[in-house]
């Protein structure tokens, strides 16, 4: 249920960033959503088996980073202006997949030298 509340989140945040972009100041709203995404990856995605939360957000930043969706007529902008935001929580949640691998792999391989 926690989950669904932090991607709700993230998804409201996106939407007013990307629509109404002074409604919130823009340094609150990125620090919101790094935090939220931090979280997310912290409580929902399995380090060891990340491989499809990994390719979403590659995925997500490669589209929002080369604005291919603003090329669509009338609503593209808008929806690359929302995409750019969600990309952001999304490459937090992957540093957290990151540090809860390295935190895994370090922990796993302390005790193996003895038995």
């Amino acid at each position: 249920m926690v989950n669904r509340i932090i991607v709700a989140l993230i998804v409201i945040l996106a939407i007013i960033q990307g629509l109404a972009a002074d409604a919130i100041p823009e340094g609150i709203v990125s620090i919101l959503l790094v935090v939220l995404g931090l979280v997310y990856g912290w409580m929902v995605v399995d380090a060891d088996d990340a491989t499809a939360y990994l390719v979403v957000a590659l995925a997500v930043g490669a589209a929002a980073g080369a604005d291919v969706l603003s090329h669509i007529q009338v609503i593209g902008a808008h929806v690359d202006a929302i995409v750019d935001p969600i990309s952001t929580a999304l490459y937090a949640g992957v540093i957290t997949v990151f540090a809860k691998k390295v935190f895994n792999h370090l922990t796993d391989s302390s005790d193996g030298g003895e038995e």
